[in-house]
């Protein structure tokens, strides 16, 4: 069985940004990728004592040779936010990785037969914890690493169901069209990499309620982001970027052909 993008889907993909695939894996499935993610997170915590930390903005980072680990902002600032790239503390995140349900429509997006690994990362926003993700691209955060920033494509997966209560994810759609868009410059250490609020239309939001085991497909140009966790449900969520075969990952510079 194959899961390439129809017609549909890459109109779609390239009017709007996105391409949003409800429930493509399991409930059984989904509970094994909890568990593959929450032992990730505990293999993180074990080893952040060891690496070398610091702050941006008053935001706690620790970084353990090429792998970055964020925490949420104080009170919470025990809690991990970010993990990346994650597939380098668990074997179990390469079949995840490879699987067609991923892979099959990024080959559609890239108009490719084979692709490797840009990058991956683990999101997580705890009940009452979680906190949200200003409006951005990704591309500004890559283009000084990447030769080919164009064929970066992501796709997230929902660990649990999100809504706007528990801070699903949200897109400006038809952002991605603008390229690279200019950064807030307000003088912080991560002003930069948040996006001019001149630059898009806030009227385009939308919010990507989704089940859990749903596949979010989205631009690497488009400007997304996320509201606070304000339920009482976890809002996990994996998402992996691709790119064509034999190219270096970012950080490590190791190359990981799927």
């Amino acid at each position: 069985m194959t899961y390439f993008f129809t017609d549909q889907e890459k109109l779609q993909y390239q009017n709007n940004g996105y391409v949003l695939r409800e429930s493509q894996f399991s409930s059984s499935e989904i509970d094994i990728f909890r568990k593959v993610f929450e032992s990730t997170v505990l293999k993180a915590l074990e080893i952040s004592k060891a690496g070398k930390e610091y702050f941006l903005d008053k935001k706690r980072f620790v970084d353990i040779d090429y792998l970055t680990l964020q925490y949420e902002p104080e009170p919470n600032d025990s809690f991990l936010r970010v993990i990346e790239p994650a597939h380098s503390l668990n074997s179990d995140l390469d079949n995840i990785i490879a699987d067609r349900r991923l892979t099959d429509p990024i080959k559609s997006i890239l108009s490719i037969g084979e692709v490797s690994l840009w990058t991956d990362k683990l999101n997580l926003k705890r009940p009452q914890i979680g906190s949200g993700f200003g409006w951005h691209q990704d591309s500004p955060y890559w283009i000084h690493d990447s030769e080919d920033v164009d064929s970066l494509p992501n796709v997230y997966i929902c660990l649990d169901n999100a809504n706007e209560s528990n801070g699903c994810f949200s897109v400006i759609k038809g952002s991605h069209k603008q390229g690279c868009l200019p950064g807030t410059f307000d003088n912080s250490q991560l002003g930069g990499f948040y996006t001019d609020k001149d630059s898009f239309n806030i009227d385009d939001s939308v919010d990507l309620e989704a089940a859990e085991g749903s596949l979010i497909f989205f631009n690497q140009h488009i400007v997304h982001g996320s509201k606070p966790n304000l339920s009482n449900q976890e809002r996990r969520a994996y998402i992996v970027t691709y790119q064509p075969e034999n190219r270096a990952m970012l950080k490590s510079g190791k190359i990981k052909n799927i």
